[in-house]
């Protein structure tokens, strides 16, 4: 049999998020049999010691520390962002210009009106777009999607996550692009967007917010002395209320101490409870009102078996996955109908998010619960 055509992808970033999507290109076809085979020809970034290492180590045969030169060229079918979120709307709009397929990591962008103009260029251009929710391909994450679909808690009540880091804990944690509102994006927006998009998967469109946020650290030392002022909230939380009349919460946090990234989801219905908790990523807890009343509680299951999602393109039964496998997934996903079937989620979604990032963030800083249709200027 001959070998899938070649499918050029240029990954722009070479951080932590570039090494999980060059891993992800190269085990897509591992999984599934694709249409074409992804493979990783340039990677771009701005420094050029640091890219030319990552390369090297990355199996990326070439370099770039100008991104637009990746974009220009006529064989990269695909592009990529791994970038910090203040540039990821400025690179999709200008891949989306060059007729170039665009996967970019969240947020797509730091406002609303960022994430609309990126939305607008892609749909303008009719090329495939997505934005990187890459923990709705975890088995257990899917599986519990797939459960609340079918009606397994009923009607839902209530839906509540956390996200809790330690990353900025550290007071002597020199000032860097995470602590600028310009180029990270606030942890709302960070950490948030990966629960929102979650949120809205599993219990539909979210009409309010009631928010508060707060800096802890308002200053972080400089590599050449002094400080600088820190723009960006270290926490945050907020109160949520569904179009469908369920209620929810969420809390996200880069200084909660010996917290390396922790983040849990749970969704009361009326039939039933179901709850994922990052740190077993392959389980699912489960309890229904009609089970037997001596066996009161929740039960767990693994989400392992080859009838839950994605389960039968790993290991045996038992082995579990980890979290580079949901990169692994994603673009398996992605291309399993290239070139014609849409990309999901899209950048539609990640607009939607960011609205709801966008009202959150509007709300802690004044102090009252804010509509998402504020944001949107739906009606």
């Amino acid at each position: 049999m001959s070998a899938a055509p070649e499918l050029r992808v240029g990954v722009i970033g070479y951080g932590v998020m570039g090494k999980a999507h060059c891993y992800a290109y190269r085990i897509a076809p591992m999984l599934r049999t694709l249409p074409v085979t992804p493979v990783v020809s340039l990677i771009s970034g701005r420094d050029k010691t640091g890219v030319a290492a990552a390369a090297a180590a990355y199996g990326v045969p070439a370099w770039t520390t100008d991104w637009r030169r990746l974009i220009a060229r006529d064989d990269i079918a695909v592009v990529d962002i791994c970038t910090p979120p203040g540039t990821h709307a400025e690179i999709a709009k200008a891949a989306a210009a060059a007729g170039k397929a665009v996967l970019c990591e969240k947020p797509l962008a730091l406002s609303y009106p960022q994430a609309a103009e990126a939305l607008a260029a892609v749909t303008r251009a009719g090329v495939p777009n997505a934005i990187g929710f890459n923990y709705r391909r975890l088995p257990a994450v899917a599986l519990m999607q797939r459960m609340v679909a079918e009606g397994a808690v009923g009607e839902i009540r209530l839906w509540r996550a956390t996200w809790l880091s330690d990353e900025f804990t550290d007071p002597d944690t020199p000032f860097d692009w995470r602590f600028d509102r310009a180029m990270g994006g606030t942890t709302i927006a960070d950490l948030g967007s990966h629960l929102i998009d979650l949120a809205l998967w599993l219990a539909g469109d979210i009409r309010s917010v009631c928010a508060q946020a707060e800096t802890f650290v308002r200053a972080r030392p400089q590599a050449g002395g002094g400080t600088r002022p820190v723009t960006v909230d270290d926490a945050a939380s907020a109160l949520l209320r569904f179009r469908s009349g369920a209620l929810g919460t969420i809390e996200v946090a880069r200084a909660a101490v010996r917290r390396p990234c922790d983040f849990t989801i749970e969704v009361n219905g009326s039939r039933g409870t179901l709850v994922f908790d990052y740190a077993r990523l392959n389980e699912l807890r489960y309890g229904r009102a009609d089970d037997e009343a001596g066996l009161y509680g929740m039960r767990r299951i693994r989400a392992e078996h080859p009838s839950h999602p994605y389960a039968a393109d790993w290991w045996p039964l038992g082995q579990g996955v980890g979290y580079g496998s949901s990169f692994g997934n994603q673009v398996a996903d992605l291309l399993e109908g290239w070139p014609d079937a849409p990309w999901s989620p899209g950048f539609g979604q990640g607009a939607a998010v960011q609205a709801v990032c966008d009202a959150m963030e509007a709300s802690a800083a004044q102090d009252r619960w804010v509509a998402v249709s504020e944001v949107t200027g739906a009606t």
